[in-house]
């Protein structure tokens, strides 16, 4: 894993390592020695997971186990780590085969001795941080079993993607009742030349309704996981919710990883009360597990790993609202992501995640485009948004959700990844000047502006909220609904979306054809030139918003299909 390079002390630079600082950063002051600091170190792969298949037909537990045996980190790889942590007077506070980490605690002065890094306090922005510049440097003998160190650098490295409009009294509540949507306007007034339905925001179960979820399923049996990276939710709370739109309150577990926890009064809240509470209202049948860590890039990663390989709940889905532009991440942080969506893809668990809420440009502040991390992963169902006008419980009309003020869909090129053999979808190239391919996203889109978007109760009230966050769990908690109609997981579902035939895809999706995500100038940078909709796949929602029951029925088809040539 060693890339060319060496440091004063003769170690090599660990591939992938090189870190910048935020745009605008200074670095103000050397940081205490004594600083205690936490790192998770990740180990190679005993043997490649990319092409295992594991039996998803035995209990989830035991599957994460044999995929651990087969694609886990070797035993003296371990060993061979913990030594070198140990002999650099660091502690090891935990190992895991499974996961192939590491867990360390040590002293900034150690760390840094250890690592050959120098650690200081920048400030950018209204962000203070612990940070680092250049590269990881270790012994060659060591380097070549590690593929990344995470926690050197404690800067925010992921943030939501979601947009709160202003609370709604109770008594000014549409109704919940699952026929009446987006517009109270009759059709037959509405005929009549009244003016033309409005997006107003709805309850979850009308959005649904309006992506025609099958029926007669509530997601029994499976466990959908959602990683959080700040805030909380209060189980009363949640109480009072799921009683308000007559649906059975879903059972919600909260995991700390990292020290992160279950706290509820922070900024973040919304989030995550989007998350359990759209999920819960579509799934509730499902349980929902609900990952807490923190927003580096060694907590998002340990959030996700734990969540994948968690053997105690199994999620077979997990929604993922976080994110920020794929160029801000080290290529270490974003291999090891991607090295854990290859073994959810061999589990059989299916992960959405949210594409941005600021256009092509994902707020990135220089003018150009930038495709949104972890969303753009060649493993992740990337998450773009529309807005939708639904009448008596019909569509009447959607488009690519773009605000004309910086808010809108993120989607792009990414220029991390190249194109994926099963996206075989005519891409546009990057409007970078690099004209660079690469994986496109978003994949699938659904309603996520504001005007159109899903009632939650967050602290004690009602809030209409948008944002591609919404998107990820709306379609984790459709894919629970699959996996209990099916009876097996839909797992790695990317390349069976893409495999849909042309004269099958108006069944499953709706092609959404108007509108763009480009961005003004605004707080979030300068004027960006993005993407437009069109025929077909494209860089703002990509196949469209889903059909559920007409996905259902295409992946029943398919099983048959297979069944019949097996």
């Amino acid at each position: 894993m060693a890339e060319d390079g060496q440091s004063g002390s003769g170690r090599v630079a660990l591939s992938g390592s090189v870190r910048e600082p935020l745009p605008g950063a200074r670095r103000v002051s050397d940081v205490d020695p004594a600083t205690e600091i936490d790192l998770t170190i990740v180990v190679r792969r005993k043997a490649p997971a990319e092409g295992i298949e594991v039996d998803t037909t035995v209990p989830p537990a035991e599957a994460r186990q044999r995929l651990a045996a087969a694609a886990g980190a070797d035993p003296q790889d371990l060993a061979a780590v913990e030594q070198y942590v140990r002999e650099q007077g660091m502690e090891v506070a935990s190992t895991d085969a499974a996961r192939r980490v590491v867990i360390v605690r040590t002293t900034a002065a150690k760390a840094m001795q250890a690592f050959d890094v120098a650690l200081g306090h920048y400030e950018a922005d209204g962000i203070s941080y612990r940070g680092r510049e250049g590269a990881v440097h270790l012994p060659a003998d060591v380097a070549e079993k590690i593929e990344a160190v995470l926690g050197l650098d404690d800067r925010p490295q992921a943030r939501i993607h979601l947009k709160q409009g202003a609370p709604l009294p109770e008594n000014e509540l549409p109704p919940v009742g699952s026929a009446v949507v987006a517009s109270f306007t009759p059709r037959a007034a509405a005929a009549a030349g009244a003016p033309a339905p409005k997006a107003t925001p709805m309850w979850p179960g009308q959005v649904a309704e309006l992506y025609s979820f099958p029926g007669g399923v509530d997601g029994s049996g499976q466990t959908i996981g959602i990683l959080e990276l700040g805030g909380g939710y209060r189980d009363a709370e949640l109480q009072t919710y799921f009683a308000k739109i007559g649906v059975s309150a879903p059972t919600v577990t909260a995991v700390s990883v990292d020290g992160g926890g279950n706290t509820p009064g922070g900024d973040a809240d919304g989030e995550v009360l989007l998350d359990i509470e759209v999920c819960g209202a579509l799934a509730p049948g499902a349980k929902i597990v609900v990952y807490f860590s923190d927003p580096t890039d060694r907590g998002f990663y340990d959030a996700l790993s734990t969540a994948v390989h968690d053997t105690a709940h199994n999620p077979s889905v997990i929604s993922i609202s976080w994110g920020g532009p794929e160029d801000s991440w080290t290529q270490q942080a974003r291999q090891v992501f991607d090295d854990v969506l290859t073994d959810a893809a061999a589990l059989g668990v299916t992960v959405f995640a949210a594409a941005g809420d600021h256009g092509a440009a994902d707020a990135a502040g220089d003018g150009k485009v930038h495709a949104d991390f972890p969303a753009s992963s060649p493993h992740m169902v990337a998450c773009g948004g529309t807005t939708i006008v639904g009448v008596d419980g019909e569509t009447v009309s959607e488009v690519v959700w773009n605000d004309g003020d910086g808010w809108a869909t993120g989607g792009g090129i990414s220029g991390a990844f190249p194109v994926p053999a099963w996206q075989t979808v005519s891409m546009p190239a990057t409007l970078n000047a690099t004209g660079q391919p690469g994986r496109g996203l978003p994949d699938v889109a659904g309603n996520a502006d504001l005007t159109s978007g899903y009632i939650v109760l967050v602290d004690g009230q009602y809030v209409p909220t948008g944002g591609t966050s919404a998107v990820a769990p709306l379609y984790a908690a459709l894919t629970a609904l699959l996996n209990q109609a099916l009876q097996h997981p839909v797992g790695e579902l990317l390349p069976k979306l893409y495999a849909i035939p042309n004269e099958t895809l108006a069944s499953v999706f709706r092609d959404i054809t108007d509108g763009d995500n480009s961005v003004p100038q605004s707080q979030y940078g300068p004027q960006t030139a993005g993407y437009s909709a069109g025929p077909g796949w494209d860089s703002c929602t990509g196949l469209g918003s889903i059909h559920g029951q007409g996905l259902l029925n295409h992946l029943r088809a398919a099983v048959g299909v297979l069944s019949a040539v097996s």
